[in-house]
């Protein structure tokens, strides 16, 4: 039986009658990052409050490191660390003494926690300047160290890059990886940036009007990524009748706007066009192309609004 860090089972939760999560089952396993993506409203946030206890579900179960039941998952969840939404500092101090607060309230008595924390996330500079004169980026590096104080098996991360600049994202990335690899963390993020997601995550958890679309590792998503002729014309059925009997293959896809992705013939367009053509077929589109993850996330909710 397989480990694992998390496990939610039919997770509901509604709101004044607006269902925000429906039924929704994940399962996190030990060592690996997690990407959570979905629009705006799509769930992520009220997902990651559920799992941090900062809210209740309506119906369902959650399971952390094999424990259920509100005693045991209150127990379980001091071995999460978790930055959900805008980190909570405090404006008149220092990030030292941001985190020399947060660590004495939380009971951590190793006082060098801050400084190897500091220089982590690369604010071992700031001095006494005041948090309210932080950008958004260097709050953002503030607020994952706090959620770092702990030392968690668990870290959850909400928007984690939001406003840095693009070193403070590389600087974020390596850290998240150096995390999961040396320390063997377990990490949750959502994201809106999915070209920075891609460089860092193991696993994907497509979420969309609170459902749980798709959970995906990052080999298969190269899979369904690979490169491809992309084919939209006036007859898709009839197109696929002649991909299977004259082009002699079932390697393609057809996607949600009825265009069609073929994996075979790449180095081989001018035979298949020969061929769709003397079908007579109307091509309207006609290219060889690789997805993106963003591209694959569009293709799999079905539709390009996804700010």
């Amino acid at each position: 039986m397989k480990e694992f860090v998390l496990k939610t089972t039919n997770i509901s939760k509604i709101y004044e009658k607006n269902k925000v999560l429906d039924h929704v089952d994940i399962t996190l396993e030990p060592g690996k990052i997690y990407g959570l993506i979905g629009r705006n409203g799509a769930g992520k946030t009220t997902l990651m409050r559920l799992i941090a206890g900062l809210t209740f579900p309506t119906s369902g179960t959650i399971e952390l490191f094999g424990q259920s039941g509100e005693k045991n998952l209150m127990a379980e969840r001091k071995r999460i660390g978790c930055m959900i939404e805008y980190p909570s500092l405090i404006p008149y101090m220092s990030a030292k003494d941001n985190l020399d607060y947060f660590r004495i309230i939380r009971g951590i008595p190793r006082k060098a926690i801050v400084e190897e924390l500091l220089e982590l996330v690369g604010l071992n500079n700031t001095g006494n300047k005041n948090v309210k004169n932080f950008s958004l980026g260097m709050k953002q590096r503030l607020g994952i160290a706090i959620a770092l104080l702990s030392d968690p098996e668990f870290l959850i991360l909400d928007e984690p890059i939001n406003g840095l600049d693009p070193l403070g994202v590389v600087e974020v990335r390596d850290i998240l990886i150096k995390l999961c690899e040396e320390k063997h963390m377990t990490i949750l993020i959502s994201s809106h940036n999915l070209p920075e997601l891609y460089q860092v995550a193991t696993n994907y958890i497509i979420i969309n009007q609170g459902n749980i679309i798709q959970s995906i590792t990052q080999p298969e998503l190269d899979e369904k990524c690979k490169r491809h002729i992309c084919i939209r014309c006036d007859q898709p059925e009839k197109l696929l009748s002649v991909i299977e009997l004259q082009l002699g293959t079932t390697n393609y896809v057809v996607m949600q706007d009825k265009s069609i992705k073929l994996y075979d013939y790449l180095d081989e367009k001018e035979k298949v066009a020969r061929t769709i053509f003397e079908n007579g077929i109307v091509v309207t589109d006609f290219f060889t192309q690789g997805d993106t993850l963003e591209n694959y996330f569009i293709s799999i909710i079905g539709g390009g609004n996804h700010d």
